[in-house]
């Protein structure tokens, strides 16, 4: 699976990423539902919601707070085309100007009796959550399996920090290994995942039914053909220039039809340069971040 990643998955890297390394499920950026609002979801936001991109399944996923905005939210991208919705659990940085979403609901946890219970009656389709350990206790997750599969949840994504973390230390997948020894909900890592041979690694120790990358895959969109066999595991170096710069010449001509501007563009792109790590390229993408126009920056790929 392609992880939501917030600024970064968003229609046209999930096309680009499909089309190079096809992952079996893609997810979209997470959907903020409003609290208020009846609409309970922006314009942008809307023209997201499908069943599936370029042939792959899409999950929709929801953020927000309250039953009743998520129910309706949920309703709302049901009666337009969604058919699996994910709750997300798992973002570090949930908004607490009305209530905790993210997260920071994992510190709620009769909230979240309430809440799954009614999302799983509203959705017809397939529901899951990504979620965290814990929010301060990584061994919380083992007081909220019971939650969730009472609930009716179909699966789970796990990555196995905290929420306080956020992203320090590194993901223990002893947690996630001992997590899909007592639940019988399919359990997705994710978290750390760095290349095809770790992945693989993970699946055997772990035992889980599958996993979501995302940072990975913001730097080798060809993770998930590695990770089947239908690409080079590791290739050598003149394969990876050749990766690398057909991944972002395909990707900038996506990001100038998606966004206003220039300088707009140039940023997107730039954000992905900061995924992208191989020492022998790095003069490039160093120079590549300096770029100001997009001819320039065009110019340099072709160094690659």
């Amino acid at each position: 699976m392609l992880a939501p990643m917030q600024g970064l998955t968003n229609s046209a890297m999930r096309r680009l990423v499909i089309d190079r390394g096809r992952p079996e499920v893609v997810f979209t950026e997470f959907l903020r539902v409003s609290g208020v609002s009846r609409r309970r979801f922006g314009r942008r936001d809307m023209a997201d919601i499908a069943a599936e991109q370029d042939g792959v399944p899409l999950v929709v996923q929801l953020v927000g707070h309250g039953v009743e905005p998520l129910v309706d939210a949920a309703l709302i991208a049901r009666d337009n085309g969604a058919r699996h919705l994910n709750l997300n659990l798992g973002c570090p940085y949930g908004r607490m100007t009305t209530a905790a979403t993210g997260g920071a609901l994992l510190q709620y946890p009769e909230r979240l009796a309430e809440l799954l219970p009614a999302l799983r009656r509203a959705i017809a389709g397939g529901f899951s959550v990504k979620l965290r350990a814990g929010y301060e206790d990584p061994r919380q997750i083992f007081s909220l399996l019971p939650l969730l599969e009472d609930a009716g949840v179909d699966w789970l994504v796990l990555h196995p920090r905290t929420v306080v973390q956020k992203y320090a230390g590194e993901a223990d997948h002893r947690l996630t290994a001992e997590v899909v020894a007592r639940t019988r909900l399919p359990v997705i890592a994710n978290g750390d995942i760095r290349s095809a041979a770790e992945g693989r690694l993970m699946l055997e120790r772990t035992g889980a039914a599958g996993l979501m990358i995302g940072r990975a895959a913001m730097a080798d969109p060809l993770i998930f053909a590695r990770l089947r066999g239908d690409a080079p595991g590791i290739p050598d170096l003149e394969q990876q220039a050749r990766d690398l710069h057909g991944y972002l010449q395909g990707l900038l001509p996506l990001y100038r039809e998606r966004f206003c501007g220039e300088k707009q563009v140039l940023d997107k792109m730039k954000n992905v340069l900061l995924f992208i790590d191989q020492p022998a390229f790095a003069d490039t993408v160093r120079r590549l971040k300096k770029s100001r126009t997009i001819p320039a920056f065009a110019r340099l790929l072709e160094e690659l």
